[in-house]
């Protein structure tokens, strides 16, 4: 009672000691105490669920004010972060080198590789944050959230999308920098390798135009200085387009603001000015020497002539004397007969060509003979030429002599020819003899082994008799690689007589001996096969008629269907395990082809009457009295001596029951003489 009073509000209405010791309790207390215990219980519950409920709010409130207040901080960073990069993306300040705009270049890809990832990531962290937190506000019946002033996920991609702009733009500016640059670099370069190369042209240009070398000179010197004037003027003019190059670079680099124009341009106007007085000392000179070549015109005609005529018919006498001793390689009559017709009509251009060469020596005495008369101090020699007289007399020799000496090696090389032609000859009439003669064997041979008339050793004398006639003809292939061995020797690649080659004949010859053999060998078997199988010769026709109907590519071989066919056609039944055992009989190796013995196997197999293991060992078990064993004395008592030897030495040892010692198994060794065991 006092702890209800105490703890629960309760008024104390009656003692402990009034309900034990009354007899009869007052009904409207005690009623009373029940219902103010019940309303004090029920009250209590109602609290812990008020309370329970207000947690559950309060949690969930916590919880949405953690992910506002990490949103805010993300949005925040990210914000600043785009905020400090932003200036760095629109910063379009150039450098003035490759190497810094390549090192801006890499410190972009790093942003791009390293700093920017993380912040895409945070971004999308940030879209989720925010769609993840609007989501639990909408199903705690709460209020949106609105994140502070500027940092809606509206704003932040904003931002976002100012960066990337900005990144684009930068990007973009870099690549358009990097080949400024490089533009600049290639234009600098290139202006100072053309540089370069006009002022080493230059070098020296002006000392040369300004001296009066001409003043002491011959008409001769007066000629040649005047064409190697027109010469420098034509060199003077193809240069022109690189000064003009040389200034358009040079403007270009400063339009491009290079960083080293002025030291571009200093360089520029130096060579613009030389170029200028080049010009001018060019026209000076070329109005000095051409006073000069007036004066001594006549005996410049006269060289200039000389040297017009006297190179071609120098070069002339050259290619003459190079073809007169060129070595020549010919492989037949016909290419040997055409050098000989060309150098006949070599030969036949010669007195012209003697006429131009005293033609071009009476110009050469005709100029020795100016200056003797008018006693000009100058010398006789030809500017224009280097070829003298001297060159010309000796080479005009030299041609004389060759010429004979040409005729005789072309004549010893048509000998030549002639005698390789008969070696050619030669070869190919035997050659087109012995290749028909080995295809007519080869053929006839085949249909003797497809024949089915006849007995088997008629057939074996037959071949005996090809084989006797081929041995013969072994004469023939040897004289023929004796002819070869002479071509061979001679160097003739080619014989146009004959389809034929050693090679062919010889594969040709050795395919022969061991077809003839091989058939041979054929036959022999067929007919140790009829003897063991004792099979008529009309069997062994029939076989072979059957076997040649089938055959339907005449090769002496039937694939697996042309024999499932001729099995058919002979009444079997086959299956497919039936069949594939038979193929293992008549084809071991798995070939996929059956040839005419295998095939004449089988049919001796399936027809003839043949010793079996079972039948064996019935033979052995009357010899050994009916015992399951047999003793070596028994062997050597009914077996003759080699045959008994033979048994005593393969059988095994017998271990069954009743085994005595020396006791042979008879039974293993009659299953392993027919395959049946592995003994």
């Amino acid at each position: 009672m006092e702890i209800a009073e105490k703890h629960l509000d309760i008024p104390k209405m009656l003692d402990a000691e009034d309900l034990v010791y009354t007899a009869r309790p007052d009904e409207r207390a005690i009623m009373t105490y029940v219902s103010c215990y019940y309303h004090a219980f029920a009250g209590a519950q109602k609290a812990e669920t008020a309370a329970n409920r207000i947690c559950k709010v309060l949690a969930v409130n916590q919880e949405n004010e953690r992910l506002m207040e990490e949103y805010e901080r993300l949005a925040s960073e990210l914000l600043e972060w785009i905020r400090r990069t932003i200036p760095w993306l629109e910063n379009r300040t150039p450098e003035k080198t490759m190497q810094a705009m390549q090192k801006k270049l890499e410190d972009f890809r790093d942003y791009r590789r390293k700093h920017k990832p993380p912040k895409v990531q945070e971004k999308c962290q940030l879209e989720i944050n925010f769609n993840t937190l609007q989501t639990k506000l909408r199903i705690s019946n709460r209020p949106a959230f609105m994140p502070s002033e500027g940092k809606m996920v509206s704003d932040i991609a904003g931002a976002w999308q100012r960066l990337e702009q900005a990144e684009k733009g930068y990007e973009e500016w870099l690549l358009n920098e990097i080949r400024r640059l490089e533009r600049l670099e290639h234009l600098a370069e290139k202006f100072r390798q053309k540089a370069s190369t006009h002022e080493t042209w230059a070098y020296g240009k002006e000392q040369i135009l300004l001296q009066k070398d001409y003043e002491s000179a011959s008409l001769t010197e007066v000629r040649a200085l005047l064409r190697k004037h027109e010469a420098f003027e034509s060199d003077l003019a193809a240069h022109q387009d690189r000064v003009e190059q040389i200034a358009a670079i040079a403007q270009e680099l400063n339009e491009l603001d290079y960083h080293d124009a002025v030291n571009v341009n200093d360089r520029c106007q130096k060579i613009c000015d030389q170029w200028d007085r080049l010009g001018t000392l060019t026209q000076k000179r070329r109005e000095a020497l051409e006073r000069m070549e007036k004066l001594l015109e006549t005996i410049d005609q006269l060289h200039l002539e000389f040297a017009k005529r006297a190179a071609p018919f120098n070069n002339w006498m050259e290619g003459a004397m190079e073809d007169l001793q060129d070595m020549f390689i010919v492989h037949s009559i016909e290419e040997i007969q055409s050098l000989i017709t060309a150098h006949e009509q070599f030969k036949a251009t010669l007195p012209e060509a003697d006429g131009e060469r005293q033609s071009i020596m009476a110009i050469q005495n005709e100029v020795e003979k100016v200056i003797q008369s008018y006693n000009i101090r100058i010398s006789s020699s030809n500017p224009y030429s280097t070829v003298t007289m001297d060159e010309l007399r000796t080479k005009w020799d030299k041609v004389k002599q060759l010429v004979p000496i040409r005729d005789q090696s072309l004549q010893e090389e048509l000998a030549r020819q002639h005698a390789n032609e008969r070696l050619r000859r030669q070869f190919a009439a035997q050659a087109n003899a012995i290749g028909p003669w080995i295809q007519n064997k080869m053929e006839e041979i085949a249909r003797s082994s497809i024949q089915i008339t006849g007995a088997l050793e008629d057939q074996m004398n037959q071949l005996k008799q090809y084989e006797h006639n081929i041995i013969n003809y072994k004469n023939n292939i040897d004289k023929l690689e004796g002819d070869h061995q002479l071509i061979q020797e001679a160097l003739v690649f080619d014989n146009k007589h004959t389809n034929y080659t050693m090679e062919h004949i010889r594969v040709g010859w050795e395919l022969l001996l061991t077809t003839i053999a091989r058939t041979i060998n054929e036959v022999e078997t067929q007919i140790l096969t009829r003897d063991a199988k004792g099979i008529t010769q009309e069997q062994m026709n029939e076989f072979r008629a059957s076997f040649n109907h089938f055959d339907r590519r005449k090769n002496g071989l039937m694939d697996h269907e042309d024999f499932r066919a001729c099995l058919i056609s002979m009444g079997y039944d086959l299956g497919e395990a039936e069949f594939a055992r038979i193929m293992t009989l008549v084809d071991p190796n798995g070939q996929g082809t059956v040839t005419f013995q295998s095939f004449i196997d089988f049919m001796t197999r399936e027809t003839a009457d043949t010793d079996t293991a079972e039948q064996v060992i019935a033979s052995f078990r009357i010899l050994a009295s009916d015992k399951p064993y047999i003793l070596a004395e028994e062997l050597r008592r009914e077996l003759p001596p080699d045959q008994a030897q033979y048994c005593i030495k393969r059988m095994p040892a017998y271990s069954g029951p009743g085994s005595v010692p020396g006791a042979l198994d008879y039974a293993a060794f009659s299953s392993a003489l027919y395959g049946e065991s592995d003994l």
